[in-house]
């Protein structure tokens, strides 16, 4: 374990946050060399434990280091990881989700160095399916980095854009000067772009959220013609920057820090060293609004995230740079307060910083970032990686999202996040159910029996409902907790029986919705809901012809 100093400041908190460095438990292999890269924490293997997940930084594939493709840490629960690398390319950004609907979890990058000689690592964005076990990935790519995309892309992210009930991707460019692309999936391994645009310097952080809460995808990237875009529901975006500094700033993060139900941005100001701001859209007003009471307007900071650390129900800020990480509190209304801070022998640039993942079980939100550190020739990349140390005595489960006030779409793609605290030896499994009518229900499963890894990917059903909770429960065979939803949220839908593309009419397209559905292998899902429409209990091709029957007659 490396010579890390971590400070306590202190707080009211009932428990005070401890954190323990995990790095030297099988992450230290590959070495990094140098330059930004992105992390993220998924269940990738499906054995209820979080991995961690990178395509590498400038050294990948094979620069000076050992790394290459597709790196992915599987971790045990306990702190303990285990390295798998494939592919011949790296360095940029990654996003995981279920891409096709199939149950695994897939891969998509932006990268630098395309240097593959096959159609596994060719393109400079790229989507790839897994099968669960981080060794085999099948290129899913056609129409991807096919509109400008000619220098390098990095920050990656996955959103149900088009409110289709599939994965879309977004990606901006590394450095200069490929743009921002956004493209539709077709799930048939082929994607459409439907939005973007080429030229122009960038922070290399793509993120997706919902900052005015309408249920439409919205994103931040930074980019030197804008940072916030909003989204219309069908794949066109509007640059909505209105009150945003107009002064230098980067390493923006996004999260719902106010818990009204939509997304806010934090980011570092004043410079690539600097202080931290976060700003929350006024519905009202069109504008953004500065919600960073005791936060500081100057400092050396390079990189935000947005995570609740202490699981009191509102998020809480990092920030790392020059060799310094530092956390605060919030208290769901836009104030901070300054809990601990570390420091980085010998200080270092930071080239990522990701919270928001439990990767020792324990209840508790972990963070990793990675600092570059050390002087020209012999700097490099160091990932360091920290959990929080308390020791779970008794099983509970904790709702992280939704959180309470979000709106979303019926029959789009949205995840699922929980935490738990597991005692050591356990291994509980975990139910998911949702009632559209508060918490008397009726409840409905939504996966029943399935691994304790913290996220779960959801198609919403036909619903149409301002008072809806996601009720989780943990079960380890002698055990049992249940967290249900903190307020309601609320899924916008037609109300129209057999409306299934959401255009609220019944028309051909419902059919060959229908018909993708089926042939996706996921009509098991809607068996009681909108695609059982003849009443046989499954889905099947009379479900069609009733549906025609249904159009024909009206």
């Amino acid at each position: 374990m490396r010579n890390i100093a971590f400070i306590l400041i202190g707080s009211s908190l009932l428990y005070a946050l401890e954190f323990v460095e995990i790095s030297n438990q099988g992450l230290q292999i590959p070495q990094f060399e140098g330059g930004q890269t992105e992390l993220e924490f998924a269940d990738i293997n499906h054995d209820g434990h979080l991995d961690i997940v990178c395509v590498g930084d400038h050294g990948s594939p094979f620069i000076n280091t050992d790394q290459h493709g597709i790196t992915a840490w599987l971790g045990d629960g306990q702190g303990n990881f285990n390295v798998i690398q494939t592919g011949n390319f790296g360095y940029g950004g990654v996003a995981i989700g279920d891409v096709n609907n199939d149950g695994w979890l897939d891969v998509g990058y932006g990268v630098h160095h395309n240097y593959s000689t096959n159609d596994f690592g060719d393109q400079l964005l790229e989507v790839a399916l897994g099968d669960g076990s981080a060794l085999n990935w099948t290129p899913w790519d056609d129409g991807l980095a096919t509109n400008g995309e000619d220098w390098g892309m990095f920050g990656t992210d996955f959103a149900d854009i088009d409110l289709d009930g599939d994965l879309d991707v977004g990606s901006i460019s590394f450095g200069c000067c490929a743009g921002i692309h956004i493209y539709l999936n077709n799930l048939d391994g082929s994607w459409t772009q439907s939005w973007g645009f080429y030229g122009g310097n960038s922070d290399n952080i793509f993120e997706f959220g919902d900052f005015n809460n309408d249920g439409y995808p919205d994103f931040a990237a930074r980019h030197q013609d804008g940072t916030i875009y909003f989204g219309d529901g069908t794949g066109q975006f509007t640059l909505m920057d209105v009150n945003l500094p107009a002064t230098s700033y980067h390493g923006t993060s996004v999260g719902d820090v106010n818990n009204d139900g939509a997304d806010d941005i934090a980011f570092v100001i004043g410079g690539w060293e600097g202080g931290v701001a976060v700003y929350t859209w006024q519905v009202e007003n069109q504008q953004w609004l500065n919600i960073s009471n005791n936060l500081p307007s100057a400092g050396n900071f390079e990189l935000t995230d947005l995570a609740d650390m202490d699981m009191d129900g509102n998020l809480d800020l990092l920030a790392f740079g020059n060799g310094q990480f530092t956390l605060w509190l919030g208290d769901g209304s836009g104030s901070w307060t300054l809990d601990a801070q570390l420091t980085t022998p010998p200080a270092g640039d930071g080239e990522e910083l990701i919270a928001g993942g439990d990767l020792d079980h324990n209840g508790y939100t972990d963070f990793c970032f990675i600092a570059d550190e050390g002087g020209w020739p012999s700097y490099q990349n160091q990932l360091h990686c920290f959990v929080e140390s308390s020791v779970p005595d008794q099983l509970n489960v904790s709702a992280i999202y939704p959180h309470g006030s979000e709106r979303f779409h019926q029959y789009s793609v949205q995840t699922l996040i929980w935490s738990s605290a597991v005692p050591a030896g356990n291994d509980p499994l975990i139910t998911l159910e949702y009632s559209s009518s508060g918490e008397a229900g009726p409840w409905a499963i939504i996966a029943e029996n399935i691994p304790n890894s913290g996220h779960y990917q959801w198609s919403l059903p036909p619903v149409n409902s301002d008072n809806c909770l996601i009720k989780t429960s943990i079960y380890d065979g002698a055990n049992y907790a249940v967290a249900i939803t903190s307020s309601p949220f609320t899924i916008i839908g037609t109300g129209i029986l057999g409306d299934v593309n959401n255009d609220e009419e019944l028309n051909v397209l419902d059919i060959v919705t229908m018909v993708n559905i089926i042939l996706s292998g996921n009509g098991t899902d809607y068996q009681l809901w909108a695609g059982d429409l003849n009443g046989d209990g499954s889905v099947n091709v009379l479900d069609i012809m009733a549906l025609l029957n249904m159009i024909l007659v009206n």
